[in-house]
């Protein structure tokens, strides 16, 4: 029941009406209260008002009587005994205080709010209560249910009824009548935290009662009429253009520019009142005018035989709709209703009243007026229609738009505890009407214009409201109800006339009807009206009907025979379009219009002059046609006049008299219709008789510049097809186990394409050209294109066979990997039962054979489906996830300036910018006479279909333009040119001429895109007709493109075909459209939409005047589609014009501004489409995102450059040297994208931008198979990716039922249903997706092929000298090293790892380098080094992606895939380098514990357990492995279980802090060191030492602990290893099997090789060992290396993995700070302090080619930004104290990258001179390759090489310590001129060194020569001082 007043309409029970009327007269001050069938047949009249109050309204007392008598004493209960009665707690003893319950969780029923109640003995207690929300009002005052229900909080009592009975079990303790609304008081909510908190008051009164005396103020009980005189610019009345109407403006500007705006009145439920709220108008002056206002107040009392368990009506008389049902354009109501009995009722907003009048259709109603009127439903009930109904169509799309815009404020409660309310019924209706008003007068009215405007005016009401009810104060009620501002509603009587007055700005064009009694009367007037012909330029007639007391009623009726055709044609489905068209033609109702078009009038009849030209055309052109040829003398096209123009449309009305004028606008097709004369020119002077016209041409007939280029595979497809692969591959990756990759071995495919016999040949000839088959190992069973087939389907009956069998040949063959293309996707979306049920044959059938359960549960069936449409598929209910979207490369973000793309694509993006163009013909038009005969033929015959009409005009249009061209006698000539049009005649023009110029009779292609079959193959039959009559039989042909046959030639064209292709086979016929590239010819496409046909690069012009479905996008977009075109990149040099034309793709695609393309116009008259401009610059404009640069390795042949005969626009680039330019027109021409002709409506709506900036069509429905959620969405964004289009359509869109979708629901407690093997790829039309997915079959076969191969590094050892190996000091037989043998082996200083080829050289005297050219840079040797395939052996190490059920359990998954369970535990150590106590982190799983020991109290960890030295097992590994990682968590080779051959051993991953989580989750199984969190942007030289130092602090714990044992410390076992987490396979020499080139390598196990290097004698004595890096190179093989792989031991550098004594090397560090070259350095010294070091170069590790993450991958980046940017290595370093822009990246890192770029011109004397190196002291840096580095150590006793007599080129000191002395620096001779650099942490100790070395004696220093890191300074740089030896 709720607050039920007198006056609305009821609409329940008899009985509770019944007690309505009892309640009422118990409320009410009136005698008389309303009789109950009034109350339920009738609406009452609104309370009168007087002095700004409504009349008996009731006014409730909240705190007492507004009397001064005192208030009755109430005699409360006595409560029971032994209960308790202290405030704040009920009787039962709970607290109900809302301190003590804040941060209770307490249990609310459903339906309940939480409410604070106050007591009068406790004024700063609230106690807690639970009360129903349906007894509590709203914001308002409002909808509060008589009565009471709640809950106590503190016992849980439930259950009561009355509010006395529930105040005294929570002992209020009150001395008045307990009353609901004077002791609950406030609202209680959650904040932030939790906390229960006191919110908004509870808001009682209604806010216009508190507010009434400021009404009353303002408005004094009446409205002046000075008052009500609206705004301005309401009142003006602007001359209305057709062009001022912008779907970027919803509304007119008065509309949406009012502050506060005219937005929120109430449509408010049928048991409430009308929220008060006044339209507050700007006048003149600013000042606000209040218009009405309405007080209701609440019930006094509930009626007690009431009960308050019943529904309310305010919950049963409004039923939102749901977001699915919501209604966009063509979606909800497009079919028309029948008028007939019983209708008007149907999805009205109001229950139907019986007493509604019925309207009679007038007889003849189509007839009289030549139009069938369509009626939108709107607010209120349509009365019932009878009479001639047929004449009229009734439509529930405005009705549905309505009700939808009242579900808008749903979406956004969630912003504030009060309810938005929607637009109110008369607001709606005015913004319809102004919406109306600035229509042009042959724009139609979209549903999605209305709506962005409903919306609009809704968001800005609703912001500001969300200002006013989100105020923090707690009297928020109070402070909203003074608000000047509040929005108010526009009251029922202002309606009418605020709507006549703005239907009077557009004169006729919209006629407002005020009706006082009923809808009925309107539509009756109306009637009249078109009967009597008072409506001819009325488009539409609104009728508002204003009853006092009832609901506003309106309706629109459509009176515009324009409007009216278009909207009747777009209720209809297309396919029930296209039966009509059907049965039009059928029934003969087309013969009077056929004999009406091939009348000419005072110039004959067509057909006869046809029959008069066969009879005497011999086939060939006139002398006259062929003279004008020659002389390059004007055609009669070129002579057309604007005169002439204008004449084609006064043909069609000089004979039907009463046709209206010509309504044409202005456009650029117009302006540009007196075209020069010189524009045909350079006609060939041969004779069309002189060349053979049919048959192969002669060799000297052929044409050089022919060349095809659709077999062609363009990198950007091969990168599409690795990103498909990368998405099968994360598939495989992902923990959910849903396609395991490493099972397959083979792939195996079945494209699904559509019904079309061309898609289907087209989709094989791709496949063939491809080498796909080649590739799977298919070619054997295929042999020839026919026998391709066998991989192609159409999806047609036949399907359901081939699919059954690729289902059970998945079934049988587990190891083949089946791949399912769905090409096309975007074709039948229907479901299954729902085509069956429609009767479409093959409506359904995708639906049901590919989401049937075989495929979507075979574990080996992959599906990829692939549209230029994603958004038919991307809804809530989708089965693809947007994870596994592959879009293509947009030109948006420079995605495709990474492919080195020689082509650009021009799409629809492109054709747009082509309208904006400042010069020439623009690409997209359309044809303003077409248009006008078209128009004029409408209006004659309204009956037919305008499909119907316009074909025949068209098609009229080509028949005589063809006789015009001809120029055969008796063909008419000039006097034919007004019956056609200019741009036919241009069409023609160019389908005629450009054949007989080119020697091979090279043409182009003109296509005519008519959907009905039927009506193309009438267009067929007819232009063949009139091509044999005028004899041009053998010039080119006329082909029917029908999707259900297969293409069909004329013999002589196939052989023009042949000779072209150079094709020999006899019975070879084309079957696609690309072969038919350069034949000129008509292709009439038909089908009701296109199916993926391929177009050549010779189509001209795309005619698509016929089109009239647009207005889903998917429909519209799949027309323009056509026209896609892929042009090559136009090259001068190696240079690239930076405003070519871009690959910008289709409205998929972000639309963005883009230089527009520019109309350089040939001489030849008939080309006029713009060019691409010559080449500029190859850097790409950032501005223009489209452009990108050409491939100046691969220059464009100047063939196929298309050169500018003269600059057409003054931005245009200066003139270039001219190229050859080709004779064959189409060679001219295949460069330039073909020309588009539209139909009006079209052009209109893509080249109108709404508010975005993107084309209107873009905010069309995807679909007619989905339905958009909710009309309250926001707009595309101009800026908009794909993926972000993809993520709004998945929001914004719900399947319809008869999706193939909508049964996808999510399951119980998902969000989702993704298959998991499903892929969407999506691109524009014609951009190359077929090439791409084929490229991806091909390298998925090779990936399963090669996945159990890897790349390895197959490098040659470096720098080797012809004096090295003169002596063997080891027997080649020999297992293992003796001590004594190796120390008297010579240190190589060299470094022989090709890896380090761009590093310096370290001085040996006894080495020669060996003269090689420029050595290459880090970065090349990184990128490019050289690798080789191998086949994994069974001992290889694995990254993540390996799964085989063997080492399950060593990776951490047990049979369930849980993951094992893991401890964190500290170790700390200090070091005196460090200068603080390290703390480190071990992760170890449970299963692992036990290689380490814990403290018996605590668990706390002590050691990491290790062996002793005289410990053997065979299979065990007794040295840990450490394995330095990072950013490989995915890609890292830790799985040693198969390299370990089963044996035990300890393996440690070494891991930055960053990333330990990502390494645990998918190592769960590892143990892992976590370095501390300082280290986390350090480099391999930190990782290092703490590993060493760890060691050596673990040898002295484990020592101790054996010692405790009573053993000896040295029986511990020193040793562990440092492995690089690339190496995958080991190697050793076999000696026993030698060959012709020596001996031969085999694999081992790394648990060989390291069991070997263990058992190796005397091991304690060796401080590092390790083993060479594989080189496929034989052992003993190559030169100058013979002697040392003979030598089966060496001392050198070592390098990936190394056997490290941590006792032995403990006074020799790892550098921490280094970045690189740590190894080198480490090596370096370690040998200088007399450690020995040695290589078993029997044994060899193979490392594995990885390109992501690792210790090499280096960041540079500044401070300002986090994106990575290019500088500069000069850059990386700056003068102290100067103004450099710092970078984020450690100084350490800088110096070093800064030493090895720069050094040519630090230390110049040093460049390329081997023999007077660099002398570095006690440490090795990288300075290039350039620079010889000669290193010694200053410590004592240390081992240097001799420099006596050596001559140095410049001295290096890092971070000098104590041990270098003046005079050690003595001891080396500089030459004159070399350079010094000192390198220390501050300036401070940079100038303390320079004293204390006494550096100033021997150097010259100068201030300019100081230098820091372009760090921060507090990011510690680093400074370096260089100086010049005197």
């Amino acid at each position: 029941m709720g607050n039920s007043y007198a006056g609305h309409l009821r609409t329940t029970r008899f009985e509770e009406v019944l007690h309505n009327s009892i309640e009422a007269s118990l409320r009410s001050n009136t005698v008389v209260p309303r009789p109950v069938f009034s109350q339920l047949y009738l609406e009452a009249e609104q309370p009168a008002t007087h002095n700004g109050r409504v009349e008996n309204e009731d006014e409730e007392e909240e705190d007492g009587s507004e009397s001064n008598s005192p208030p009755a004493p109430y005699q409360t209960k006595p409560p029971p005994e032994g209960c308790c009665t202290t405030d704040g707690f009920c009787q039962a003893g709970r607290d109900l205080r809302l301190s003590s319950l804040a941060s209770q969780p307490l249990d609310v029923p459903p339906g309940f709010l939480l409410v604070a109640a106050k007591s009068p003995s406790a004024p700063d207690c609230l106690l807690v209560c639970a009360v129903d929300h349906r007894f509590l009002p709203d914001e308002r005052g409002r909808n509060a249910l008589l009565g009471f229900s709640g809950n106590c909080m503190g016992c849980g009592e439930k259950g009561f009824r009355y509010f006395t009975e529930f105040s005294n079990h929570i002992n209020l303790k009150l001395i008045t009548q307990p009353k609901k609304q004077k002791h609950l008081k406030y609202h209680l909510h959650r904040n932030s935290v939790g906390q229960l908190v006191r919110g908004a008051a509870i808001c009682w009164k209604g806010l216009e009662i508190r507010g009434r005396h400021t009404v009353s103020n303002a408005s004094a009980g009446h409205v002046t009429s000075d008052e009500l005189l609206p705004n301005p610019a309401v009142t003006t009345h602007p001359a209305h253009t057709p062009s001022s109407y912008t779907a970027s403006t919803p509304g007119p500007p008065h509309l949406v520019d009012l502050n506060p705006p005219l937005t929120n009145g109430s449509h408010a439920p049928l048991s409430q009142n009308t929220l008060p709220q006044t339209a507050v108008l700007s006048n003149g002056s600013g000042r606000p005018t209040v218009i009405g206002t309405l007080n209701a107040g609440p019930p006094k009392k509930r009626h007690k035989g009431w009960s308050p368990e019943s529904t309310a009506t305010a919950e049963s008389s409004v039923k939102t709709p749901p977001p699915s049902s919501s209604s966009s354009s063509l979606t909800n109501g497009t079919k028309p209703v029948s008028a007939t009995p019983g209708t008007e009722s149907q999805g009205s907003s109001n229950p139907p009243s019986p007493l509604q009048a019925s309207v009679t259709v007038p007889d003849q109603l189509l007839h009289i007026c030549g139009l069938r009127p369509i009626i939108f439903r709107g607010h209120g009930c349509l009365p019932h229609l009878s009479g001639n109904v047929c004449d009229v169509q009734v439509s529930s799309l405005l009705q549905s738009c309505y009700q939808n815009s009242q579900a808008l404020p749903r979406v956004y409660q969630h912003y504030g505890p009060s309810p938005i309310q929607p637009l109110s019924v008369e607001m709606q209706i005015l913004l319809t009407v102004y919406y109306l008003v600035q229509l042009g007068p042959d724009q139609v009215p979209l549903i999605q214009d209305l709506e962005q405007i409903f919306m609009r005016s809704w968001r800005e009401s609703h912001l500001s409201e969300i200002r006013q009810y989100q105020q923090p104060q707690p009297g928020l009620s109070q402070a909203h109800s003074a608000l000047p501002g509040l929005p108010q509603s526009l009251t029922p009587s202002q309606l009418p006339w605020l709507a006549q007055l703005a239907a009077s700005s557009c004169g006729e064009g919209v006629l407002v009807l005020g009706e006082k009694a009923s809808v009925a009367l309107g539509l009756v007037d109306t009637f009249t009206r078109l009967m009597e012909g008072r409506l001819a330029h009325t488009n539409y007639v609104v009728i508002i009907c204003t009853v006092n007391g009832q609901e506003t009623e309106a309706c629109v009726v459509v009176t515009g025979k324009h409007q009216c055709r278009v909207l009747a044609e777009g209720m209809v489905s297309p396919s029930d379009g296209l039966r009509e068209i059907s049965q039009q033609l059928s029934t003969g109702m087309t013969q009077e219009l056929t004999s009406f078009c091939t009348s000419l009038g005072s110039d004959g009849d067509l057909d006869v002059l046809l029959d008069g030209v066969a009879v005497e055309c011999s086939g060939q052109l006139s002398p006259q046609f062929i003279s004008q040829e020659a002389t390059g003398e004007s055609s009669p096209i070129s002579r057309l006049t604007d005169e002439d123009t204008d004449r084609q449309a006064d043909r069609a009305i000089d004979r039907p008299t009463d046709l209206p004028a010509d309504r044409s606008t202005d456009r650029p097709a117009d302006r540009s219709t007196d075209r020069p004369a010189d524009r045909v020119k350079d006609r060939p002077t041969t004779r069309p008789t002189d060349r053979p016209a049919d048959g192969p041409e002669t060799p000297q007939d052929s044409c050089s510049e022919y060349h095809v280029a659709w077999r062609e595979v363009r990198p950007i497809q091969l990168a599409v097809a690795r990103k498909l692969l990368s998405h099968v591959c994360a598939i495989a990756d992902s923990s959910t186990q849903n396609l395991d990759l490493g099972s397959f071995d083979r792939v195996h495919f079945l494209i699904c394409v559509p019904p079309c016999e061309v898609s289907f040949q087209q989709t094989v000839l791709h496949l063939w050209n491809s080498g796909v088959l080649q590739q799977l190992g298919l070619d054997q069973e295929c042999l020839s294109q026919k026998e391709a087939e066998r991989y192609v389907v159409k999806m047609d009956r036949e399907a359901r066979a081939r699919i059954d069998d690729l289902i059970q040949e998945a079934h049988r063959n587990v190891n083949t990997l089946y791949i399912l293309v769905h090409d096309h996707a975007h074709w039948d979306i229907k479901s299954g039962p729902y085509g069956a049920s429609d009767g479409d044959s093959e409506g359904g059938l995708v639906d049901s054979l590919l989401n049937c359960p075989q495929i979507r549960d075979a574990t080996n069936i992959l599906t990829l489906h692939v549209t230029s449409f994603p958004f038919t598929l991307q809804t809530q209910d989708t089965r693809i996830s947007p994870y596994n979207e592959i879009h293509w490369p947009s030109a948006f973000n420079h995605d495709v300036d990474l492919y080195h793309e020689k082509t650009l694509y021009f799409g629809v993006s492109e054709l747009l910018d082509s309208t904006h163009s400042g010069s020439g013909l623009p690409l997209l038009r359309y044809d303003s006479s077409f248009e006008n005969m078209a128009s004029a033929l409408e209006d004659r015959f309204p009956k037919l279909h305008s499909v119907v009409i316009r074909t025949q005009v068209l098609v009229q249009h080509y028949c005589v333009a063809l006789m015009a061209i001809s120029g055969q006698p008796r063909s008419g000539g000039r006097s034919l040119h007004k019956h056609t049009s200019v741009e036919t005649l241009e069409i023609v023009q160019s389908l005629l001429s450009p054949a007989q110029r080119c020697p091979a009779h090279h043409g182009h292609m003109v296509l005519l895109r008519i959907p009905s079959l039927a009506l193309a193959g009438w267009a067929h039959q007819r232009l063949t007709r009139v091509r044999q009559r005028l004899g041009l039989g053998e010039r080119f042909e006329v082909i029917l493109g029908n999707p259900g046959q297969a293409l069909s030639i004329g013999q002589s064209f196939t052989e023009h075909i042949k000779a072209w292709l150079k094709i020999h086979e006899s019975d070879w016929a084309p079957r696609t459209y690309l072969e038919l590239e350069a034949l000129p010819c008509i292709l009439i496409l038909s089908g009701a939409d296109p199916l993926g046909q391929s177009l050549p690069r010779s189509l001209k012009y795309c005619d698509l005047r016929v089109v009239s479905s647009y207005l889903q996008r998917t429909a519209l977009e799949q027309e323009l589609g056509l026209a896609a075109y892929l042009m090559r990149v136009e090259t001068q040099g190696s240079q690239a014009h930076s405003h070519a034309p871009g690959p910008g793709s289709d409205l998929s695609e972000s639309d963005r501004d883009k230089l527009s393309s520019t109309d350089n116009e040939e001489d030849e008259g008939s080309e006029n489409t713009p060019k691409p401009p010559l080449p500029e610059s190859s850097a790409v404009d950032p501005l223009h995102p489209g452009s990108a640069p050409s491939d100046p390795q691969h220059p464009v042949s100047p063939n196929t450059q298309c050169q500018p005969s003269k600059p057409t626009s003054s931005g245009s680039s200066s003139p270039l040297p001219p190229f050859p330019r080709p004779s064959c027109s189409w060679a001219r021409g295949v460069n330039r994208p073909p020309s588009v002709l539209l139909p009006r409506g079209l052009y209109d709506i893509i080249t109108t931008c709404d508010g975005s900036g993107l084309p209107r069509c873009t905010s069309f429905l995807p679909h007619l198979s989905v339905a958009w959620a909710s009309s309250f969405r926001p707009m595309l964004s101009k800026m908009m990716t794909c993926t972000e289009q993809s993520l709004y359509y998945r929001q914004w869109t719900v399947p319809q039922p008869h999706h193939m979708d909508s049964n996808n629901r999510p399951a119980e407690g998902r969000t989702d249903n993704f298959h998991p093997r499903r892929l969407l790829l999506s691109g524009p039309p014609q951009v190359g997706k077929t090439g791409a997915y084929l490229q991806f079959l091909g390298i998925l076969s090779r990936m399963l092929i090669r996945l159990m191969e890897v790349d390895i590094y197959d490098e040659e050892d470096i720098h080797y000298s012809g004096q090295l190996g003169s002596v063997q000091y080891h027997s080649a037989c020999a297992s293992w090293p003796t001590v004594d043998t190796l120390r008297s082996m010579p240190f190589d200083y060299t470094v022989h790892d090709a890896e380090y080829e761009d590093i310096s050289s370290v001085y040996c005297p006894d080495h020669c380098p060996v003269a090689a050219g420029n050595p290459r840079r880090q970065e090349d040797v990184y990128l490019r080094r050289r690798t080789a395939r191998i086949k994994l052996s069974k001992y290889a190490a694995y990254n993540t992606y390996h799964h085989c059920e063997l080492c399950h359990q060593y990776m951490g998954f047990n049979p369930t895939y849980q993951m094992y369970e893991s401890a964190l535990h500290s170790f700390s150590f200090s070091h005196l380098s460090l200068g603080e106590e390290i703390q480190l982190y071990f992760i170890i799983p449970k299963s692992k514990q036990h290689h380490f020991s814990f403290s018996q109290t605590g668990g706390q960890l002590e050691s990491l357990r290790l062996p002793l030295i005289s410990d053997w097992n065979p299979d065990c590994i007794k040295s840990p492995i450490f394995t330095l990682t990072t950013g490989r968590h995915e890609h890292g080779l830790f799985n040693l279980f198969h390299a370990m051959d089963g044996a035990n051993h300890l393996h440690i991953l070494v891991i930055k802090e960053y990333e330990m989580a990502v390494y645990k989750k998918y190592w769960p199984n590892h143990i892992m060191l976590v370095l501390p969190t300082i280290f986390n942007g350090a480099g391999i030289g930190a990782a290092h030492f703490l590993i060493k130092e760890l060691s050596y602090q673990n040898l002295g714990l484990e020592r101790s602990r054996r010692v405790e044992a009573g053993g000896s410390a040295a029986d511990v076992w020193p040793f562990i290893i440092l492995s690089d987490d690339s190496c995958v396979m080991w190697n050793t020499v076999d000696l026993n099997s030698l060959s012709a080139s020596g001996p031969v390598e085999r694999n081992v196990s790394l648990k060989q090789v390291l069991q070997h290097m263990e058992a190796c004698p005397d091991l304690t004595h060796y401080s590092l060992c390790g083993i060479k890096k594989w080189s496929s190179r034989p052992p003993g093989q190559g030169s100058g290396g013979e002697a040392l792989h003979r030598e089966p031991f060496s001392r050198g550098h070592l390098h990936d993995f190394l056997l490290l004594n941590v006792d032995l090397t403990r006074d020799v560090q790892y550098n921490q700070n280094r970045f690189t070259c740590d190894d080198v350095d480490f090596t370096l010294r370690a040998h200088s302090a007399g450690l020995l070091i040695c290589r078993f170069n029997n044994f060899s590790v193979m490392k594995k080619q990885i390109a992501i993450g690792g210790y090499r991958t280096f960041i540079i980046k500044t401070k300002m930004t986090d994106v990575p940017t290019s500088v500069q290595p000069t850059q990386y370093v700056c003068a102290p104290d100067s103004k450099h822009p710092f970078l984020a990246t450690p100084a350490q890192l800088l110096l070093e990258k800064y030493l090895q770029h720069t050094s040519q011109r630090l230390f110049p004397l040093s460049v390329h001179n081997y023999t007077q190196p660099l002398l570095s002291v006690d440490c090795y840096l990288n300075l290039g390759p350039e620079v010889t580095v000669c290193f010694v150590s200053s410590r004592p006793q240390s081992i240097n090489i001799s420099t006596t007599g050596l001559l140095f080129s410049g001295l290096l000191l890092c971070f000098c310590d104590a041990f270098i002395t003046p005079g050690f620096l003595k001891k080396f001779q500089f030459l004159k001129g070399s350079t010094l650099c000192v390198i220390s942490a501050d300036r401070s100790s940079l100038r303390q060194t320079v004293v204390r070395l006494e550096l100033e004696d021997e150097w010259r220093f100068r201030l300019s020569d100081e230098f820091q890191t372009a760090n921060a300074k507090e990011d510690c740089p680093l400074f370096f001082l260089t100086g010049k030896h005197i």
